[in-house]
């Protein structure tokens, strides 16, 4: 609990714009959950029900890291991740996007519930040893929260196009013979896509960091009136 009111504290500005307080609820600025809607479903919650709408989110996976350990999407439970597609031999979009990850991985190396994950299109040759060659060089040594995976193409392009709503395959007009996005894509704690940014363009970069911000704070408002809810029920 008291994590999440640093948290709230400390994004609260410039990402968060207070309105006010009204019967509980927070109301402020948010960033929107991307991708198509599935329905809706009746949710219970201390007596009270509600329609909640169910949004697209990603798919189980399971991948394996440079360092050959298995990564799947239980290895993102209660963190906020950014995903991206690469292959390391790439010479066109690939350095910039990757330093655009990098300067997202340095400029939020305080929270400590954020993952980056990187996935190849070209698993034939990034192997391991190459993944881990790369990952090195391009996180500057810092892989702690940085995962660069491999998979069968057929897995990895599935996902990019059904989970991440990219395109991604091989393709002979594409440079390097592998077509991929420059976008860096937000996912949230509930595995929900919420933001698309050019990782080549450091003002969408800046915007992708504030995005995060913006659901840092979501997130902290919650726990805050949760602990506010368990409060006042023990006056009561």
């Amino acid at each position: 609990m008291k994590k999440g009111l640093i948290l709230f504290t400390v994004l609260l500005f410039p990402s968060l714009v207070y309105l006010f307080f009204s019967t509980g609820t927070v109301r402020f600025m948010s960033q929107p959950i991307l991708g198509p809607r599935l329905g809706t479903q009746e949710i219970t919650v201390n007596g009270k029900t509600r329609t909640d709408t169910i949004y697209h989110t990603i798919p189980a996976f399971n991948f394996t890291n440079w360092d050959g350990s298995p990564i799947t999407e239980k290895t993102f439970n209660d963190k906020i991740y950014i995903a991206n597609f690469f292959f390391a031999s790439c010479q066109g979009i690939c350095p910039k996007m990757q330093s655009g990850m990098k300067v997202v991985q340095d400029r939020c190396k305080d929270l400590t519930d954020i993952a980056f994950l990187s996935h190849t299109v070209n698993p034939e040759n990034d192997t391991l040893p190459v993944l881990k060659e790369y990952a090195k060089r391009v996180t500057v040594g810092n892989t702690s929260n940085w995962y660069f995976v491999t998979g069968t193409k057929k897995d990895i392009y599935d996902i990019g196009i059904d989970g991440y709503l990219m395109p991604v395959g091989e393709d002979p007009r594409a440079e390097g013979g592998f077509l991929h996005s420059e976008q860096l894509v937000i996912i949230d704690k509930e595995k929900r896509i919420r933001g698309f940014f050019d990782g080549t363009d450091l003002a969408e970069v800046n915007k992708l960091i504030d995005a995060l911000k913006i659901i840092y704070a979501e997130y902290a408002a919650k726990e805050t009136i949760e602990m506010n809810k368990v409060t006042q029920g023990k006056k009561e």
